[in-house]
């Protein structure tokens, strides 16, 4: 049985539904992660998968694609 976690994230620079897109697609990508909702008017980005959630990969790929994770 494997555990799941839930991390949230709000990203910077996301200005239209394209923007959401990309975000949402790069971090499925991210090892482990088996859920993305993305909420564009708040810019909060909820992500799903395998505990714990690859914390570096996700903010790896939301930067290198030119948004910005707030802490």
């Amino acid at each position: 049985m494997s555990n799941t976690a839930t991390t949230t994230y709000t990203v910077g620079g996301m200005t239209c539904g394209g923007c959401a897109g990309k975000v949402k697609g790069l971090v499925g990508g991210v090892a482990g992660v088996t859920g993305v909702e993305v909420d564009l008017p708040t810019g909060r980005v909820t992500v799903t998968g395998s505990a714990p959630i690859d914390d570096a990969g996700v903010r790896g790929v939301v930067e290198k694609a030119g948004y910005e994770i707030k802490d």
